[in-house]
């Protein structure tokens, strides 16, 4: 995951500043030293994050209260500590392949419900950091992602097939969800599950199940092992031999449509320009990162915005 450890300076800075400034109102206050993260991360993750602090600690710092400010370390804080908590767990991997312990889930469900507390968005269903591109690091039985899952995993064995990520595109009422699947390490496949999104409240909002597309599998052909080759390049003779209304229906992929046949309603218990958190019915959180970086008119947004 990101780190947040080249922004110490930064943070270095400001409680100078505080110091030669206003010591006298800082009597009191504590400031919440920020875990350390894995530097093997990638470079844009990481300078993002970076970014991303300095601009939240300078808000608060213009605010002019060291309360504020203590509160903003805390809730940095506290996010670092979850995506933490995700690697120590197993990751993706781990999850969607009923491999993390209970010790670990339990260990998460605190660290997620430590961060709902702090809270920056009061009515998250119609803040502009919803809508974006997002990756699925944590989900329950409830949701699109256990659910496109089961079916790989209860029809293929793990050594046959691999769900590597699941991510989400949610934009003017419509959301997808992308399963990225492998088969034998050389046939790479899409499911993606469309659904409908309704804002029910500050809070709550609803979705309902529109269509599955298994999307025609891509075969990487460096890695096929030698003594399927031949059978492969028999196979793609064979496709490339069928009349042109089916080969492009087979290229197109299997659509299902799901319409009236599934719906839920979860509510968003966390939002902010990097992490969203929400909740089913029965309460089971989903956790998930952006993928994509806010714009600059969202980051200036003012957190008071109009519903």
């Amino acid at each position: 995951m990101a780190s947040l450890q080249g922004s110490f300076s930064a943070i270095s800075a400001i409680r100078s500043s505080f110091s030669s400034t206003s010591s006298s109102s800082l009597t009191g206050v504590s400031f919440i030293r920020l875990p350390k993260c894995d530097r093997r991360s990638s470079g844009d993750r990481r300078n993002r994050r970076k970014m991303a602090c300095r601009a939240m600690i300078q808000q608060a710092v213009q605010g002019g209260s060291p309360a504020t400010y203590a509160k903003e370390m805390e809730r940095l804080s506290a996010k670092e500590s979850l995506l933490l908590a995700f690697k120590d767990a197993g990751g993706f991997e781990a999850l969607v392949t009923g491999k993390t312990t209970d010790m670990q889930r339990i260990d998460v469900n605190e660290r997620i419900t430590g961060l709902e507390r702090l809270n920056p968005t009061p009515r998250p269903t119609t803040s502009p950091f919803l809508e974006g591109r997002w990756n699925f690091e944590w989900f329950g039985s409830g949701s699109p992602g256990i659910f496109a899952a089961r079916i790989i995993f209860e029809r293929f064995p793990s050594t046959l097939a691999k769900l590597s990520k699941m991510d989400l595109l949610l934009k003017d009422g419509y959301a997808k969800v992308t399963a990225h699947l492998k088969l034998l390490n050389s046939i790479e496949s899409n499911f993606i599950l469309s659904t409908m999104v309704s804002v029910e409240g500050p809070q709550r909002m609803k979705e309902e199940y529109v269509e599955g597309i298994l999307e025609s599998p891509t075969v990487v052909e460096e890695t096929i092992p030698q003594q399927l080759k031949g059978a492969y390049s028999q196979a793609l003779t064979t496709v490339q031999q069928l009349p042109v209304p089916i080969r492009d229906a087979v290229a197109s992929g299997l659509r299902v449509p799901l319409s009236g046949t599934f719906q839920r309603l979860f509510m968003i218990s966390y939002l902010d320009e990097e992490i969203l958190i929400i909740r089913d019915t029965a309460g089971i959180p989903e956790v998930l990162t952006r993928l994509d970086t806010p714009s600059s008119s969202m980051a200036e947004t003012n957190p008071d915005y109009e519903s």
